[in-house]
């Protein structure tokens, strides 16, 4: 897992990371970096990832959208 900037926006890349790991990390990086919206989780192509992180999301209220399958986009906290 890690965190960059391409393009002027924060990045985290999920890869490597254990499921059970994924949600303190998405919920770090989104309320870390919040200021700096819009973000981009990249989750790959594992359907349980995309799966987790939009669960987390959704739960804790937070607008995000999937551009494209695995990038969910955070657009608002």
């Amino acid at each position: 897992m890690k965190t960059f900037v391409e393009s002027g926006i924060t990045h985290l890349d999920l890869h490597g990371l254990k499921h059970h790991d994924v949600d303190s990390e998405v919920l770090n990086f989104t309320y870390q970096f919040q200021e700096r919206l819009p973000l981009i989780i990249i989750c790959g192509n594992s359907n349980k990832m995309v799966e987790i992180v939009s669960n987390i999301l959704q739960q804790s209220n937070i607008e995000f959208s999937s551009p494209r399958f695995g990038i969910i986009r955070i657009e608002g906290v």
